[in-house]
């Protein structure tokens, strides 16, 4: 249990780094990058929602599902790291905006 808890906790970390260094990167006009770092961010994410639902399907299923304050913490990290993808993924669209009327 304790492995699928840091497991959540080291891909939402991850997608949140990968999100804001896309946003860094988006600043230098760096689009390329973006790209990439964005993928690398949906793709941790990915993984951890998907040890989230096999945490879930395991409680649905009526197995002991221990809540700890790990897991909450867990849960924490991966709320905000969703929130925080959506609000970089527009941030980035706004940057891009401020980029292109720089350049004029």
């Amino acid at each position: 249990m304790e492995e699928q808890i840091f497991n959540i906790i080291v891909h939402g970390g991850n997608a949140r780094g990968f999100a804001y260094e896309a946003l860094e990167a988006c600043r230098k006009g760096e689009y390329e990058k973006v790209d990439e770092l964005l993928k690398q961010s949906k793709d941790e994410m990915v993984l951890a929602h998907n040890t989230q639902t096999e945490l879930v399907q395991m409680d649905v299923r009526g197995e002991s599902v221990e809540i700890s304050l790990l897991m909450i913490h867990a849960q924490d990290q991966l709320m905000t790291t969703m929130s925080e993808q959506t609000l970089i993924e527009q941030m980035i669209i706004m940057q891009k905006e401020i980029n292109e009327l720089r350049e004029k």
